[in-house]
Parts: structure tokens; C-alpha cells; sequence
């Protein structure tokens, strides 16, 4: 199955709201429960209320041409390709988030691409309080033929990058994706773990890290808002990726992400697979949360 299908199954339940007939759309009040359920959010949810109120689609093509326009407004400023600089070396990647969001798996995806395009790619495996992290890192650069720098359990993450980044530079590295340990925001000494992580970055690089990644579980609906408040106000977050598109995701949160945080999108994962992670477009995207052709 193809990427594309992959997106369009995960977001079917969702585009079957935006339908005609049946148990679909009927009126106003149908368009705006359908809107919320998909967790567009208020916010784009009255703008694309107020357009069909002043626009007056005669017919269902005219109305979804409605929503898409809107939502293709929203969203087509933030889609765009992470393409860190790297003519300053090693570009460093923070990858931030919370356990279960698919961070490690998005880092050896992202590894991947870029090693396709011929740059030096390394690893590290910051995420020292989870062993199982750290071995499905190692796993990925094995297979992608990538140093994997690495501690023992419970060690310091902090002097880990510290060592990981100086070693990098002196080999030339151009890209270096450092995976951290799972954070939940209300984890206040995680959270400072990962500030720790940031300075001693500093220390060895002024301008780095180059991109602070948040990886963002589709699945999670609303709480994606308060982690994306959460983890810009810790570090500092330049971009997200949202993972699990393929499964029971809603996906109109990335609607809801666009309008309030204008923050970029670099990138959709809809599965387990090296291609399965995607540059965001607006175009695909919109198209498969409708159910449009």
C-alpha cells in the first residue's frame, strides 16, 4: 500500500463525517459537530462556519470547496521540508516528546533520507533511562550502516551528547539526530533534563541545536495543544512531526496545531516502514481528512 493510501485509510473514519446523506451532513449544526469531532478546533472551526455562512454553497462540491479552501489556507504556510543546515557541522536535530510518540523509530526514518542524499549521518541515544530505546536506536544504525553513540543505563544524557557532539565534529558528521527520553510536560525534572541537554549543546556549538523536533502522536487529539505549549516553552521547538496517521487518528488536530501555533510541519509518519514518513503537503493532506478524490 502506498503512503498516500496508507493516509487516506487512517483519515477515512474522518472523512466519512464531512459526507452527505444518510447519517451525514444535513445542516449547519451538522458541519460544526462534524468539525469538532475531527478535532479541527474552534478556532478554524468558526472561520470555516463563517464562510459557509457567506458564501452559501449550493451543493455539496461547493460546501467542501469551502472547508478545503480554508483549510488549505491554514495549513499551507507550515508545510514545509526540514532542511537543516548543513554547511555548519554536524547540523543537530533534538528530537523531544513524549514515550510512545515515535521518536526513535521518525529518527532512523530521517536518517534514512538523508543518508540517501549522501550526507554523514550519526545517532545518539540520549534516552539512557529506557534500554529498549536505545537498542531499537542501535538496531536502526546498524541497518543504515550509522554511529549510534550510546551509555549505560541511568547514565548522564547531558555528558553523553556532550561527548557524542564533540566526536561528531571532529568527524565530520553532517547531521546528528540525538533521541531523548519520552517526556510527559507535567514531568517538571524531565523537563529540566532536557534544558541541561540543551546547554551543554551550547557549550560545544552557540547556534546549535539547528532544529528542536517535537514528535507528535496523531492519536492524542486535543492534549497535542498543551504538549506543543509545553515543550516550546522548555525548548524552544522549531518544527513538528506527527506520527500514526494510519491508525485511529481524527487528524483535523494538525488543523487546530496550524492555526494556533504557525509552527512547521515537516513531516507525516503513517507506519512502521523506512517510507513510511512523508514531507507534509497541504494538498494530500487536506484531500485525504475530506475524503476528496
Amino acid at each position: 500500500m502506498s503512503w498516500l493510501s496508507k493516509l487516506k485509510q487512517g483519515l477515512s473514519k474522518t472523512a466519512a463525517l464531512f459526507s452527505f446523506g444518510g447519517a451525514g451532513l444535513k445542516n449547519l449544526d451538522d458541519v460544526e459537530e462534524a468539525l469538532l469531532k475531527a478535532d479541527v478546533g474552534y478556532g478554524t472551526t468558526t472561520e470555516i462556519m463563517d464562510a459557509v455562512r457567506r458564501e452559501k454553497p449550493k451543493d455539496e462540491a461547493a460546501f467542501r470547496q469551502v472547508v478545503r479552501d480554508v483549510m488549505i489556507r491554514k495549513i499551507t504556510p507550515i508545510a514545509k521540508p526540514m532542511m537543516p543546515d548543513t554547511t555548519h557541522k554536524p547540523a543537530i536535530i533534538l528530537m523531544i516528546g513524549v514515550n510512545g510518540a515515535g521518536k526513535t523509530t521518525t529518527i532512523g526514518k530521517l536518517g534514512s533520507i538523508y543518508q540517501a542524499r549522501g550526507l554523514k549521518v550519526a545517532f545518539v541515544a540520549a534516552d539512557t533511562f529506557r534500554a529498549g530505546a536505545t537498542e531499537q536506536l542501535c538496531r536502526w544504525g546498524e541497518k543504515l550502516n550509522v554511529p549510534t553513540y550510546t551509555a549505560g543505563a541511568g547514565a548522564d544524557a547531558a555528558g553523553l551528547v556532550f561527548d557524542a557532539v564533540q566526536k561528531s565534529q571532529k568527524d565530520g558528521t553532517d547531521i546528528l539526530f540525538i533521541d531523548t527520553a519520552g517526556r510527559l510536560q507535567n514531568r517538571s525534572d524531565l523537563m529540566e533534563e532536557l534544558k541541561k541537554i540543551t546547554r551543554v549543546i551550547k557549550k560545544l556549538d552557540p547556534e546549535a541545536p539547528q532544529e528542536t523536533v517535537l514528535v507528535l502522536d496523531a492519536t492524542v487529539g486535543q492534549n497535542a495543544i498543551s504538549q506543543v505549549k509545553t515543550f516550546r516553552e522548555m525548548a524552544g521547538v522549531t518544527g513538528l512531526i506527527m506520527t500514526k496517521l494510519d491508525g485511529t487518528a481524527k487528524g483535523g488536530i494538525l488543523v487546530a496545531l496550524a492555526d494556533q501555533f504557525k509552527l512547521p510541519v515537516y513531516a507525516l509518519g503513517v507506519g512502521e516502514k523506512i517510507d513510511d514518513l512523508r514531507p507534509f503537503t497541504a494538498d494530500e493532506y487536506v484531500t485525504s481528512l475530506l475524503g476528496d478524490s
